[in-house]
């Protein structure tokens, strides 16, 4: 029992000594380890801490930066909108007016083309390729070549404003990221390290794939603004042009009016002229016709005075044939008689041809009477078709500035 109970080891004292000596060589050394580490902590904690603050304040700062560039492209964007927007509604009214145009040409040209129709209706002569006619198809030519450039213009029109709402729609959508950036950027710029709802986030700390470099992004919205720049440019140009071609086409159109007015007028006069000299020629036929039925009269009146005589002679002579005998003498009374009696017809047969000649005149002057009446006939139609249906028709038109 006594062998299975030993004693602990018993130590000498200098090994005690060595052993506490040791103990105290390592407290110190763990101790002044300690302390320099708590010393170095410290001193790392305040580098840190003016380090995070430092970059902080760095990012603060490139934050207000970055919310300057957004303000002032944001800023950009807001002013070629109101220009691209302002620009757009002044071409919709230039639109506006290029319809009014077309619309006002329609009345003008169907008043030509009527005209034109209507006097095909001019009968004989009248039936003629004058002045008015040519004046008549230049105007529908000169029409139609300014509805064709009208339609023209008003295709580029609505292409140069669907351009336009192109580009705004761009400066929209533009602003509208900026506006969010605006909004982000804002919000982190308010963000402290006090703030209540800051939190720590998983995986951000990366460059996003769809991320864009600071230069493309100066260059997306320098695109916009510049794309905004060239269609209000474009815009401009067309609204210059089509103010142009408006008055152009409006002062070709009113000259050409003109023009025809001024043909129809004239025609109308030399018809009304015509049919005035046509109308002395009939009443002068028609005294003409007058004499001539009353020289006609004369004549078979005379004629008719002539059978007295010549039966008369007759009667004597026949009457002369029963003289008895001897007395049935060839005397100067016979021969005389005989004379009277040829005298009588040669004179009669003058009569009767002279009736027959004038009785041949008479006709000719009456076909000249009913060509006269015809013809002025003619010219009374074509002065209803000129001066009451076309001339009246025209009064209407009204070509002003478009």
């Amino acid at each position: 029992m006594a062998k299975l109970l030993q004693a602990p080891p018993r130590f000498l004292p200098p090994e005690w000594h060595i052993a506490n000596k040791t103990q105290y060589a390592t407290a110190e050394s763990q101790r002044s380890s300690s302390e320099r580490l708590v010393a170095e902590s410290q001193r790392l904690v305040d580098e840190i801490e003016k380090t995070t603050q430092k970059t902080q304040s760095d990012v603060n700062k490139k934050i207000e930066q970055r919310l300057d560039e957004i303000k002032f492209w944001k800023q950009e964007l807001d002013e070629k909108l109101a220009q691209v927007v302002n620009e757009t509604e002044v071409l919709l009214t230039f639109k506006t007016r290029v319809e009014n145009a077309l619309e006002s040409c329609k009345e003008p040209l169907f008043i030509a083309q009527e005209c034109l129709l209507n006097r095909e209706r001019r009968v004989g002569i009248d039936l003629v390729h004058d002045e008015v006619e040519r004046e008549l198809i230049k105007e529908v030519e000169v029409l139609q070549g300014v509805i064709a450039l009208l339609e023209r213009t008003l295709e580029q029109a609505d292409e140069q404003i669907r351009l336009n709402r192109s580009a705004r729609y761009n400066l929209e959508m533009d602003l509208k990221d900026k506006f969010m950036a605006l909004t982000i950027d804002d919000y982190c710029s308010s963000l402290t390290n006090n703030t209540p709802d800051i939190q720590y986030a998983q995986n951000v700390v990366k460059v996003e794939q769809n991320s864009v470099s600071p230069e493309d992004w100066i260059d997306f919205s320098n695109v916009n603004v510049e794309k905004a720049d060239k269609q209000r440019n474009n815009s401009l140009a067309l609204r210059a042009l089509i103010d142009r071609i408006l008055s152009q086409t409006a002062s070709d159109l009113r000259k050409q009016c003109e023009m025809v007015n001024i043909a129809f007028k004239n025609r109308v006069k030399e018809t009304k002229d015509a049919k005035n000299k046509l109308e002395v020629h009939l009443a002068k036929v028609m005294e003409e016709i007058a004499s001539q039925e009353k020289n006609i009269a004369g004549l078979k009146k005379a004629i008719l005075d002539k059978e007295g005589p010549a039966k008369v002679a007759q009667t004597r002579l026949e009457t002369r044939t029963h003289r008895p005998n001897v007395e049935l003498c060839r005397d100067k009374v016979q021969y005389r008689l005989i004379s009277e009696v040829h005298e009588i017809n040669n004179n009669i047969q003058r009569l009767k041809e002279t009736l027959a000649q004038a009785e041949i005149v008479l006709k000719g002057l009456s076909r000249r009477q009913l060509s006269l009446e015809e013809e002025i006939q003619v010219k009374q139609n074509t002065l209803y078709i000129d001066e009451v249906l076309c001339m009246q028709m025209r009064e209407s038109i009204s070509i002003n500035n478009f």
